[in-house]
């Protein structure tokens, strides 16, 4: 995948600020909202056009080329599926050179029949995601003229897949007794764990490395960390390694948030291990972005005045309703998440003798936790949220 610098630290830039007004269990793509904002950017003028360059983080003249160099590089990435539309009544012309700029095959039109639109958009959504997101989030009115929306899926299988097993933590906000769906997995690559220090405390960061270069990175911060300040230190870290001490030299003892380094009693010799147990989850959420149009540049362009997009369309228009409807499922074997935008062995006979000493690291992410899904190469976070419930184990009765 191919993107420059530039785009990355821009869509990072706003996973970042939209993780700082994160609450509860949630998921966010700010990659599948970005290439909106930078096309709307590209046709705006005045307050409007400042203020959405400003969200994308690109001056406007150069934020629609960002945007297709954006979706050319997720459409090529393997295991993400990208895709944007647009939809205009036939009664809207566009000028031209807007219009060109948007993939050849993104543009459909508006019935004026509500119900029919509204199915056609549905259909859209549910076939760029596979399924995982069935409606388009946005509402459409008779009085829409434009509907602009991005699609965003990524799947991909883990490297080394967990053992799926009954889980019940002992304390904590998930220790009230429901045995959840857990996942254990135990390796030899101690890398794939470190703690950092970060201005608003520790993190202990776990890399699950899937395929197609996509990863999933699991943060467990110190406990009283708010959601965006564990997400915000996860972009962070993405580029500033130098905070993070890897598993192989962590200190014995509490190392970090739900890490513990321990010298154990073994049979035979065995080189250091790291066992990594959590929880499966999915999380849904629906985004009202005009609640936070500060955040993307849309302050300006809500309010019903013309002026706002004269390199869209001499016709005035103003941003209505910009949605975006998100989902992530981690488990044993993989990890998928889609957004759309509109805008143990038992004890065997006879008792060992336990002659050897041999290092343990142990991580428990038993409590809320956040997650990036990151392109490994590029270090573009593709989707981020916030877990607070657990899969609960199948055919257990709470």
């Amino acid at each position: 995948m191919r993107v420059t610098n530039a785009t990355i630290r821009a869509v990072n830039g706003l996973t970042a600020r939209w993780a700082g007004v994160a609450e509860g269990g949630t998921v966010f793509s700010a990659a599948g909202v970005w290439p909106l904002l930078a096309f709307l950017a590209d046709g705006a003028a005045g307050r409007t056009r400042e203020e959405l360059a400003d969200a994308v983080g690109l001056p406007a003249d150069r934020a629609a080329s960002a945007a297709r160099e954006l979706l050319a590089a997720l459409g090529s990435a393997h295991g993400v599926d990208s895709a944007l539309g647009l939809w205009t009544k036939r009664t809207l012309e566009l000028h031209e050179r807007w219009e060109s700029g948007l993939p050849a095959d993104a543009h459909g039109v508006l019935t004026g029949d509500v119900e029919v639109d509204h199915k056609a958009l549905d259909t859209w959504a549910s076939e760029r995601t596979g399924g995982l997101i069935e409606r388009m989030p946005v509402e459409v009115k008779d009085s829409t003229e434009l509907v602009l929306a991005g699609a965003l899926a990524m799947r991909t299988r883990w490297l080394r897949p967990f053992r799926e097993t009954p889980w019940c933590p002992e304390v904590g906000p998930w220790g009230g007794g429901e045995v959840y769906l857990g996942l254990r997995r135990s390796s030899t690559l101690l890398d794939r764990i470190g703690v950092a220090d970060t201005p608003d405390g520790h993190v202990t960061e776990l890399k699950v490395c899937g395929t197609g270069a996509l990863d999933v990175h699991l943060l467990l911060g110190e406990e009283g960390m708010t959601p965006g300040q564990v997400l915000r230190a996860g972009v962070g870290l993405l580029t500033d390694r130098d905070r993070v001490v890897p598993g192989d030299r962590l200190p014995y003892g509490e190392a970090g948030p739900g890490v513990r380094v321990r010298r154990v009693r073994a049979m035979r010799p065995a080189p250091p291990t790291l066992n990594v147990t959590t929880a499966a989850y999915e999380v849904r959420a629906s985004h009202d972005l005009l609640k936070r149009h500060e955040l993307f540049g849309l302050t300006t362009a809500r309010t019903a005045v013309a002026g706002h997009f004269p390199g869209v369309s001499d016709f005035p228009l103003c941003i209505g309703s910009a949605q975006q409807a998100a989902v992530a499922k981690f488990g044993a074997l993989g990890f998928e998440a889609a957004a759309v935008t509109a805008m143990a062995a038992a004890p065997g006979a006879g008792i060992p003798q336990l002659r050897w000493m041999v290092t343990t690291v142990e991580a428990d992410f038993d409590r809320p936790f956040a997650f990036l899904a990151v392109h490994r190469h590029t270090r573009l976070v593709l989707a981020a949220g916030w877990v607070t419930e657990p899969v609960p184990f199948p055919g257990v009765r709470w």
